[in-house]
Parts: structure tokens; sequence; C-alpha cells
């Protein structure tokens, strides 16, 4: 045990300043959040571009959610037992080849093979924050976990305006070469400055579990992002919802009584683990909720009585600092983490998205009231993915804390799917036409609202019942 003591000392000795090592992960974050809404500004003229319906041309955006649904678990098992630093730079290379596949193809196949390879690249920031468990005193570890869960927001959010004003003033292969400069710059960013693992789990990779997770994940998903297109009650949604249910109850009776299982579900069924990945579904829901509804109403002509008549990039500003918001709360979120714990933290954020949707169902007759309302929604969310990662940390041991985290991201997931489908729904169902083109009503946004305040209510009372954890410990091989 001295051993191997004094070896992680000295393999942490020779590592890079510890405040460098949180920007380059924060950096990586970044890159991997901006993925969501690399297209988002294209997704009209998709069609057009790739000379492919529209029904097609959704897959562009389906792919990266679905994959990074599926591969952000399995990273984070990965991560635990080869190295967390070993597998993000894998995922960063993974972003490269699918940027440069997307940059040079011409039709709809290698866009999304593309989109497909960059939703990988999620699980960087689940891992980097497992990283700097590994790294960090618990008197730091709260704040650089609050700024690598900010990521997940900013990165998007800054992400916005800058794809807006490239889709409209160049090629839109540009983005996916700029996706592509920002993988190899986090990809040698990280091998300088990310220092390698000393804490691992061995074992084998559970390759049917991988496998089972996969069908069973991508039947779920399926449905909910497609089945309002398909038809909820359609026998192609009937037979992936059953079917991945079906799947996924197998998969974990599988888990239950395999060796080295991919994930762990009796540490996931502990009761704080358990309702805190139940909650981050609905703050996944309360953050894609603003993505789908915020951007049209300000886009929308306001001839229509429920939009703003502004264009593209300024819409992109006005929704752009729910993102820096997050980021500049971070250090705030790190301190009130380590005083009042991460579970008053977790339920004040719930408590913040459920106002900012009150006031913007309240008030929304002026652009200004929904910069407002964002700027609360992004206060919210930064509590609340500042608060989960340090939850589900002070309840497993560190050699589960890769999949854990990785876990929490997928029910986080599942609630963006859930959030694009569902708005989607209610948007498409609660139209009038316009000059030959379906509108949205007021209405159809008000109900958004409150299904995106339900959800805030939900995650506010599952808050309220995570039991007492304990407080984090260092692992007795690093140093302070």
């Amino acid at each position: 045990m001295g051993d191997s003591d004094d070896k992680a000392r000295k393999r942490l000795s020779r590592t890079p300043n510890r405040a460098l090592t949180v920007a380059v992960l924060a950096f990586a974050g970044l890159a991997s959040s901006f993925m969501f809404t690399l297209v988002v500004p294209l997704q009209a003229e998709l069609p057009m571009l790739l000379n492919a319906s529209r029904e097609d041309t959704t897959w562009v955006v389906t792919i990266t959610l679905l994959v990074a649904a599926i591969a952000t678990p399995i990273s984070g098992r990965l991560g635990d037992m080869y190295g967390k630093r070993r597998v993000v730079v894998v995922l960063m290379i993974m972003l490269i080849i699918g940027s440069v596949i997307a940059a040079l193809s011409t039709s709809i196949i290698g866009v999304i093979i593309g989109r497909a390879l960059q939703g990988g690249v999620t699980g960087v920031i689940p891992l980097g924050i497992a990283i700097m468990r590994d790294i960090l005193p618990p008197k730091h570890l709260g704040t650089a976990v609050a700024l690598m869960s900010a990521t997940m927001g900013v990165g998007g959010a800054l992400g916005m305006p800058l794809a807006a004003y490239l889709a409209l003033n160049a090629d839109w292969h540009s983005l996916f070469w700029l996706a592509a400069g920002l993988g190899v710059a986090g990809l040698v960013l990280v091998y300088l400055f990310v220092p390698e693992d000393v804490l691992l789990s061995p074992g084998r990779l559970d390759v049917v579990g991988a496998i089972g997770l996969a069908i069973g994940l991508t039947g779920l998903l399926l449905y909910v992002s497609r089945g309002a297109q398909w038809g909820w009650t359609s026998p192609i949604g009937l037979t992936l919802v059953i079917g991945g249910v079906l799947v996924l109850l197998l998969w974990g009776w599988y888990q239950l009584r395999t060796k080295d299982p991919l994930l762990d579900l009796r540490v996931a069924a502990r009761p704080a683990v358990l309702l805190t990945n139940i909650a981050a579904i609905g703050m996944g829901f309360a953050l894609f909720s603003s993505n789908v509804t915020f951007p049209q109403m300000l886009e929308l002509p306001v001839e229509t009585g429920s939009g703003f008549g502004l264009d593209m990039i300024t819409a992109a500003f006005i929704v752009m600092p729910a993102g820096l918001v997050m980021m500049v709360i971070s250090p705030l979120s790190g301190w009130l983490e380590r005083t009042i714990g991460p579970r008053p933290l977790f339920t004040a954020g719930s408590a913040a998205i459920v106002l900012a949707y009150g006031y913007v169902l309240i008030w929304s007759s002026e652009w200004i009231h929904i910069l407002i309302a964002n700027a609360i929604i992004g206060v919210g969310i930064g509590f609340t993915f500042a608060a989960m990662p340090m939850i589900i940390m002070r309840s497993v041991p560190s050699n589960e804390t890769g999949a854990s985290n990785g876990l929490n991201a997928l029910f986080r997931s599942v609630g963006t799917s859930s959030a694009s489908a569902v708005m989607g729904g209610v948007l498409a169902a609660m139209s009038v036409d316009v000059d030959g083109v379906a509108v949205p009503t007021h209405e159809a946004f008000e109900m958004c609202f409150w299904l995106a305040i339900i959800a805030g209510i939900v995650a506010l009372v599952l808050s309220l019942f995570i039991p007492k954890i304990r407080s984090l410990e260092r692992h007795p091989s690093l140093p302070n």
C-alpha cells in the first residue's frame, strides 16, 4: 500500500497546475456541449442544403442526442476501468473525425455519420468531473465541478450566435471545420495538461451490458424524439417503446447477476443517487424547454401575435445570457455547495426554474422579459447542475465516479430529448395557418411553460427527499 501511495504522489507531483487542468477540462466541456447547438441555425435550410426530406434531416439533430445518451454512461465506465484521461482523448479524436467527415460531406448520410461521432464527445463532461474528484482537494472541488457542469449550458449558449453568424455569412461546411478545430485544440490541451489516472477500477468491459443498454435506450429515445412525427400510437412507435422497456428490464436483470457489470445498479439504486437521477430528467427538460421555445418566440414575425420579429443572430444573443450566468455563478455555486451542502443548492436551483417559467408565463410581451427569464433559468440550471454531481460523488465509491456521473448525464439527456419532442409536439398541435405556414399560437407557448413548471416542481419535490449524504473524502493516495 505504501509503494502505491508513493507512486501516486510521485506521478501527481509531475502534473501541471491544477487550475490549468480544470481550465483545460472546462474548454473540452465547452467544445462538447457546442455540438448540440452547432446545426440549430441550419435546421430550416437542411432539406435544401442536403437535398433530402425534412423528415430525414431531423436525424442530423436526433442522432447526436441519441449517441450522446448511449455513449456517456459507457464512456464513464471505460474511464473508471482504463483511465479517464485516456477515454477523454479518444472522445476528442472521435469529435475530430466526425467533424471532418461532416465537413467533407455533401449528402445527408455523411453528415449523419459525422454528427453521430460528434455526439459521443458528450462523455467528456462527466469524465472531467470524475478527474477533478481525483486531483482536487474537497475545498476546491465544488467550484471546479460547478464550472465543469456549467459548460453544458455555456457551450451551447456561446456557440449559438457564432453558429448563426457562420450559417448566414459562410458556407455551412465551415461549422464543421470549426468543430474540428475545437476538437484538435481540446485534444492537444488534454494530452499536455491533464494528468494520467492513478485511481482505476480494473475489470473487463461488459460488452453484453453495453449492447443491451444501447438497444434499450435507442428504442426509448427514438420514441421520445420521433414519436410525435410517427404518431405516439403508431405500430413503429409502440414497437420501439415496448421493445425498449423490455430490453432494459432484461438488461437490469443481467447487470445484477454478472460480474463486473457495465453499471452497478445497486449503487445506482441508493436513494440519494436514484432521486437525483430522476430529478435530473426534470432539469434536462427545463433546460431544453427554453432552448426550443425562446428562439422561436423571438424570431416569429410580430404579425403572428406570438413573436417579436427578431433576426437569428439577435435572438441568439438574447438567449446567450443564460449560459453566461451559469459560468459567472460557478464560484458562488461552489461556495454554496461547501457552505450549505448540495441538497439545499439543488432545491434552490429547482425553485429558480419554477420562478423563471412562472415569470415568463405572466410577462412575455417584450423581448426583455425573455432575457430576464432566461437569466433566471441560468441561475437555476447553474445551481442544480453543480449540485447533482456533488450529490452523486458523495454517495458512491471513488471507483464508481465516472460511471455514476455518466448515468446522471444519461438521465439529463432523457430530459432534453423529452423536452424537444414534447415542446415540438405542443407547438405543432396548437398552431394556426398564417399565409400557408403553421405558426404556434401564444397559448401554445404558455402550455410549454406550464409543462416546464411542472418538471421544475417535480425536481424540487424530489430534492426534498434526498437523504443526508456524507462529506466528500479525499483518497488517501492523493496529495492535499
